[in-house]
């Protein structure tokens, strides 16, 4: 499927800000399952383009001059490709497996939740589906798709299995703009790949997910990131669209 993408923020400020570096995960790469095209990052300035630890595309935006509002917005095309699962990491030199065992602080277990992951057996890609729609289950109404990946995640790794944060986007026919913001799923290094899970939506990830950044976790792979001096309070206004493009 081929989709049209736009994704938006704007940030203002009640005072000017003085000093504004961002770091922005807003453009995803080519993989197994998707194909990027036509995409472009708008920023007030020269935003420098590198790759980070994991892999991802990583642009670092500095404004050293007052400002009391920021636009950033990203657009573009990804085709994708009915394939579940990626055969191995979408980077050029992959990260060892193992790295992705170090618990965080956004995925660390209680008691109850060490428990719960303890049910499940985690040497099977079966038995980790089992444990994800598990975990949707309590995530159905409250809470987020970041909070189920994370959960998940944490659960993984208390079993001894490698597991990763994804930031990206999911199309949705039953949206009624024919588009959705943000969404966030997980990995799990099982057998000899990385199996992809979508927890909050308690199914694999397909041909209706693009993916943007992978990471430890959210702080790893969030779109946007930043540090500011000055400003004030600040309002946030993001939305993200995705469309199906025709054939």
């Amino acid at each position: 499927m081929r989709f049209s993408i736009t994704h938006q923020f704007k940030y203002s400020y009640d005072s000017p800000v003085r000093l504004s570096t961002q770091y922005l995960r807003l453009t995803p790469r080519d993989t197994v399952r998707q194909k990027v095209s036509g995409w472009q990052l708008d920023t007030p300035g020269a935003a420098l383009r590198t790759t980070d630890g994991y892999g991802n595309v990583l642009h670092v935006l500095t404004i050293d001059n007052p400002v009391t509002e920021i636009a950033i917005e990203a657009a573009g095309s990804v085709e994708t490709a009915p394939v579940l699962d990626e055969p191995s990491d979408f980077t050029g030199a992959p990260l060892p497996p193992l790295l992705f065992l170090r618990p965080t602080g956004l995925t660390r277990l209680d008691e109850a939740r060490r428990a719960l992951a303890d049910k499940f057996c985690a040497a099977t890609h079966a038995g980790l589906r089992e444990l994800a729609s598990a975990i949707s289950q309590k995530y159905r109404g409250p809470g987020s798709a970041a909070d189920a990946a994370h959960e998940f995640i944490g659960c993984c790794r208390h079993l001894g299995v490698p597991a990763r944060y994804v930031s990206g986007y999911v199309y949705s026919r039953h949206d009624g703009e024919n588009g959705v913001a943000m969404h966030a799923w997980a990995e799990a290094w099982v057998g000899d790949r990385w199996r992809s899970f979508d927890i909050a939506h308690d199914c694999a990830v397909g041909e209706a997910h693009i993916k943007l950044a992978v990471g430890a976790d959210y702080l790893d792979a969030c779109p946007v990131r930043g540090v500011r001096v000055g400003g004030g309070v600040e309002t946030l206004v993001a939305q993200a669209h995705v469309e199906a493009a025709q054939q």
